[in-house]
């Protein structure tokens, strides 16, 4: 569905509750919005099939499953058009060590998250499949050394 959709302070109020905490009970949901439990559930089913909620995840700390190395890498291709857009995306997605990927304005024109074990891994990453993208014509990484903020709570537009 595309679009702004319209949404009341309740339903508000149920996304910002979900994307603080995905695993509340719909009984404490509802306790904390003030309705019965059958309208709330009702209005969350409404809004995963309005593509609002479009899904659930855990959030992984990463350092505790052996992932050590955290980048950004600004990516340029060798030129944009439709075609070159088409094939970076096509490979970049298959490659699971890279997390985010986003068209940006600028001087390149992707950038990414990508996360590896150690330092080698990341370097096999960048050299065996990120670099072998053949529309790729330069790479700038930035290793991240420590994360501040870290919220996956989109706030509202006011």
């Amino acid at each position: 569905m595309n679009g702004i959709l319209k949404i009341d302070q309740t339903d508000r109020k149920i996304i910002e509750i979900l994307q603080s905490n995905g695993k509340i009970t719909n009984a404490k949901l509802s306790e904390k919005i003030g309705l019965s439990p059958a309208p709330t559930l009702e209005r969350v089913k409404k809004l995963e099939q309005n593509g609002l909620i479009e899904s659930y995840h855990a959030q992984v700390d990463m350092d505790k499953i052996g992932v050590g190395v955290k980048t950004f890498v600004k990516v340029s291709l060798k030129g944009i058009n439709k075609t070159n857009i088409e094939t970076f995306l096509d490979k970049i997605k298959e490659i699971d060590e890279v997390i985010e990927c986003h068209h940006t304005t600028g001087s390149g024109d992707f950038m990414l998250k990508v996360v590896a074990k150690d330092i080698n891994a990341y370097q096999k990453v960048m050299l065996d499949k990120v670099s072998e993208i053949e529309v790729v014509d330069s790479l700038q990484s930035m290793v991240i050394l420590s994360t501040l903020k870290n919220s996956k709570v989109i706030p509202f537009p006011h």
